[in-house]
């Protein structure tokens, strides 16, 4: 189903699918109705068997929910050249006040909603892209691991009454202040669970250089990853792990179609209730990745402060909303701005080119901390540049 619309008068029978990680239910229905339903192992083979046992002549189509099996099922009817969509479990249409589920009825809402054009399938990357969300997925649990080190170490130093060790903004965390944290002057037991934090500490910190590595090596081998990443690269306020971290959730850049699909894929457009004349607007989608979302608002953080046209942008949209909120308003508006100049970079496989540059002033620390908030540090390895 890559590129190509579904549609249901070209299929006899629909094929609605729940799997887990032992069985697949699958209901059959065509266009008079309700065919047959039945659970089988989760084996392809089995499925494939069944179909040509009861539907030879007959074109089937096949839909599941996206989950933890992944695409091996998709791969494995797409090998045999049979139709499947993967539809979002968000996107599935379900009845209100149905209070019972089961894997059957699962996949005979699935069937039926295939059937009624209803799905709408996610884009599944290709193994060259899965094979980078590994690498980045693995990265971003490694320097989340280590946060939460962080937080377990500050906490056992406030829990005793000890102080932080003090430290310019952004080097919190250095050599020199490890070292102290090693010599800090405490009770035996304190200091024994203290050094074993700090051990954990620096083995993440080691496994996430060992994976931004990894993650490296892996796309300077393959040259259309390795040109896309030059591409984004060129954007304000985009390094190669913002770059590399979107290329992972996105995969083949041939699927975006227009400017408006990677804002709303990362959840940067903004909510919306109308009707008639009137047009309500709320907070963004939050869709998609999170972590994903987070990193390119802090590489607009950065874009700010090297565009000028970008940073007066940002200026004009945080006017235009209370002080203490205005300055997070903006940077999500610009955000969605560096998204969609990432759109057209990949899309038309070229380089950013400023146009003109725009003179504007410094930004003021005023306008970059929104008041009663602070802004949050960089762990080390998780650099964009």
């Amino acid at each position: 189903m890559r590129d190509k619309t579904f549609v249901p008068r070209e299929y006899d029978v629909f094929a609605g699918l729940d799997v887990d990680k032992k069985s697949i239910a699958a209901t059959f229905s065509g266009h008079q109705g309700f065919i047959r339903s039945l659970s089988m192992p989760y084996k392809v083979e089995d499925l494939l068997n069944h179909v040509r046992k009861h539907f030879a002549d007959q074109k089937v189509a096949f839909a599941y929910e996206a989950g933890p099996t992944g695409y091996g099922l998709y791969d494995g009817l797409q090998a045999q050249a049979y139709p499947c969509l993967i539809a979002s479990p968000s996107m599935i249409p379900k009845a209100p006040g149905q209070r019972v589920k089961t894997n059957r009825l699962d996949s005979r809402g699935i069937s039926e909603n295939l059937r009624g054009g209803q799905l709408k399938g996610i884009h599944v990357p290709t193994p060259l892209y899965r094979e980078l969300r590994h690498l980045t997925q693995l990265r971003d649990t490694l320097v989340s691991e280590m946060a939460r080190m962080k937080q377990r170490i500050k906490s056992l130093l406030l829990m005793e009454g000890l102080e932080f060790p003090p430290a310019p903004a952004g080097s919190q965390w250095s050599f020199l202040v490890k070292k102290k944290l090693r010599e800090l002057p405490c009770s035996a037991t304190v200091r024994f669970k203290l050094d074993r934090l700090l051990d954990s500490l620096e083995f993440d910190e080691k496994q996430v250089l060992k994976a931004t590595r990894e993650i490296r090596r892996f796309c300077q081998t393959d040259p259309e990853l390795s040109q896309c990443i030059e591409y984004l690269k060129t954007l304000p306020g985009i390094g190669w792990i913002v770059a590399s971290q979107l290329l992972a959730r996105v995969g083949d850049w041939r699927q975006i179609k227009n400017i408006r699909q990677l804002p709303a894929f990362l959840g940067l457009v903004p909510t919306e209730d109308s009707t008639g004349e009137r047009t309500e607007r709320g907070s963004i989608t939050h869709t998609g990745d999170g972590r994903l979302r987070s990193k390119f608002i802090q590489a607009s953080w950065s874009a700010i402060r090297q565009d000028g046209e970008l940073r007066e942008f940002f200026r004009t949209v945080a006017k235009k909303h209370p002080r203490h909120r205005g300055s997070r308003v903006a940077i999500v508006a610009v955000a969605h701005k560096l998204s969609v100049r990432a759109s057209v970079v990949l899309m038309k496989q070229r380089p950013y080119e400023v146009r003109q540059k725009v003179q504007s002033a410094p930004l003021t620390q005023e306008e970059t901390v929104p008041q009663g908030t602070t802004r949050r540090l960089a762990v080390p390895g998780e650099t964009n540049s």
